[in-house]
């Protein structure tokens, strides 16, 4: 199993906006091959900061997730709201910063 933690930083008062935008890409995502869970929290007291926690069946599978259409959509949308966003691969072997 390989595991994603993406932290994303939105614009002050803007964190409705992803969340509003992330509801389609989870329910698509929750349905691909190898998508094991796929959930989006908030930082409590802090709106704006939103973390995905991801596990995956294998990296192929976060691959593959990495050329949905869903994905390159939600990016597409983000590009305006997020001030920073990191997104870290965990797996047994090593964490990488993608």
């Amino acid at each position: 199993m390989v595991y994603i933690i993406a932290y994303l930083t939105a614009h002050k008062g803007k964190g409705d906006d992803v969340v509003v935008l992330a509801a389609p890409l989870i329910e698509a995502t929750r349905r691909e091959a190898g998508c094991i869970t796929y959930d989006l929290y908030r930082k409590p007291g802090d709106p704006d900061a939103l973390v995905f926690v991801e596990t995956w069946k294998d990296k192929v599978a976060v691959d593959a997730h990495f050329e949905e259409p869903h994905l390159k959509a939600f990016q597409s949308a983000m590009a305006d709201l997020l001030i920073e966003a990191r997104i870290e691969l965990v797996s047994p072997e090593k964490v990488e910063v993608l």
